[in-house]
């Protein structure tokens, strides 16, 4: 198929414990929530304990996927979607579980409008002038209207679980053209490698929110570009056998870059 493109200052780090409940105050509204760690999933740990109805007690915005790694998630606005492998969207069931989030309630802080076509090299490189530091965590979003925006979805999964750089060499990739939409995700710095995704991780969803994907590469035609700073992560491992004897010591960097492109 031929696309249009080419190829924490203070890291809270607790088990979740459902009889604590996971907070929701103000104390921690602007905050960044992630349910696991990077390197858990690179691993294969596929199955979390935290369902989306709960996951969105902590924020309106963000991505992560599923349970058995049934799709891509994305949130915007308060709506959280399943991206699945054959490119389509629907909006998640609260009771569905995720082994890896990350949420928070966007505010937009930062605002710069987009006046003339970028590729994402570009756009990247604006966001970059933009922030304050690379040493902090920002959530990204970008409304606007694409040239393309190429995007890959995993199929789900069963046990026992391969490593997701082997399950990511059988994702489904689609290429999206003249299109509205939003693109949603986090630029994290480089030193969570493996705690989140350094870098840029950001997932798409169309206007009409029937399409979307993990972003691989993607053109910008105009738009606006939103940022949101933080200083505060908190983590909530999951409490399952899978993770609790997973190997997550060893550096998975390179694995990172291999599974998310």
């Amino acid at each position: 198929m031929d696309f249009c493109c080419k190829n924490l200052k203070k890291h809270v780090i607790s088990h979740y414990n459902n009889a604590n409940g996971l907070h929701n105050d103000q104390e921690h509204a602007h905050q960044i929530f992630q349910s696991s760690v990077m390197s858990a999933l690179i691993n294969g740990v596929y199955e979390g304990n935290i369902t989306y109805g709960e996951l969105s007690l902590h924020g309106d915005f963000g991505l992560g996927t599923f349970n058995d790694l049934d799709g891509e998630m994305v949130a915007i606005d308060g709506k959280f979607f399943q991206l699945r492998s054959n490119g389509s969207a629907t909006e998640v069931d609260p009771s569905q579980k995720t082994p890896f989030a990350m949420v928070t309630y966007f505010k937009g802080e930062i605002q710069h409008e987009i006046t003339s076509p970028m590729d994402s090299r570009q756009l990247k490189g604006l966001i970059d002038s933009l922030v304050l530091s690379k040493n902090l965590f920002y959530a990204i979003r970008i409304d606007g209207e694409f040239y393309c925006v190429e995007t890959r979805t995993v199929s789900i999964q069963s046990a026992p679980f391969k490593p997701l750089t082997e399950v990511a060499k059988e994702e489904k990739i689609f290429g999206f053209s003249e299109l509205r939409g939003t693109l949603a995700g986090f630029r994290s710095p480089d030193y969570s490698q493996g705690i989140s995704v350094a870098g840029y991780h950001l997932h798409f969803i169309d206007d009409e929110q029937k399409r979307g994907g993990h972003v691989l590469d993607f053109k910008i035609n105009r738009g606006i570009v939103r940022i949101d700073t933080f200083s505060s992560v908190y983590i909530a491992l999951p409490e399952t056998e899978a993770f609790e004897n997973a190997r997550l010591g060893a550096d998975n960097g390179s694995a990172i870059k291999e599974a998310e492109g």
